[in-house]
């Protein structure tokens, strides 16, 4: 696979080491001089000075044949156009943007650059996760397919204790697909009997989280 990273910072610099050890063709693009010295020392060819919003930029790096462009550089305008041109002129089928303030999430879904990755919301995604409110976490979000993930913990007065996977009358559009017990991970059977303080993992169509965490909360397992 070739890649572009846009951004040698940290992320960038990282980022492009770890694909290149996996044996990934890769070119790094950094705009600053002087970050651009220190890294060629190490990446050698694999690293090119320049400003990646610039089409000749891009284009020396090989940008028509990429199959995935990373833009990882601290501005979040630059992260958007470097995306926006390599999905739109380039027709660059995987694009992956960070995004430095959260507040601008918005403006690159508006956009259609996805995914986008903001640390300060994978930050915030550990915390709730380490401290959930009501047993109930948001892992994933598959938006093209309409499809969420959420992981919830059987509170100890739920009333699906004791009840099979087959007994608990989940809404049309939802499945349990994991169970986590004592720190193992299995897929249940239907006969599969629930346990207090069990991690279960569900995939569901979005809008039944409220659904869902009624029969696992103080809910009831039937009809």
């Amino acid at each position: 696979m070739y890649v572009i990273v846009v951004g040698g910072g940290k992320v960038g610099w990282n980022l492009a080491r770890e694909l290149i050890s996996k044996e990934h063709e890769v070119t790094l693009i950094e705009s600053s001089r002087s970050r651009y010295l220190a890294i060629v020392e190490e990446l050698e060819h694999a690293v090119q000075y320049g400003d990646a919003t610039e089409l000749w930029v891009l284009e020396r790096a090989g940008i028509q044949r990429a199959d995935l462009v990373i833009a990882v550089t601290g501005d979040d305008e630059d992260n958007m156009l470097v995306c926006q041109v390599a999905k739109e002129k380039y027709l660059c089928d995987r694009i992956i943007a960070r995004v430095n303030n959260p507040r601008n999430y918005d403006h690159f879904k508006l956009l259609g650059i996805q995914p986008a990755v903001s640390a300060t919301d994978l930050i915030l995604r550990l915390i709730e996760h380490e401290v959930p409110r009501y047993g109930l976490v948001h892992l994933l979000a598959l938006e093209e397919e309409r499809l969420e993930i959420i992981e919830l913990e059987v509170g100890a007065d739920s009333l699906v204790i004791g009840c099979s996977v087959a007994e608990i009358d989940l809404p049309e559009g939802s499945l349990i697909i994991s169970v986590l017990r004592n720190g193992t991970g299995f897929v249940p059977k239907a006969d599969t009997v629930i346990e207090a303080g069990d991690e279960v993992l569900l995939v569901l169509d979005p809008g039944l989280e409220e659904t869902i965490t009624s029969r696992f909360s103080t809910g009831h397992p039937g009809a």
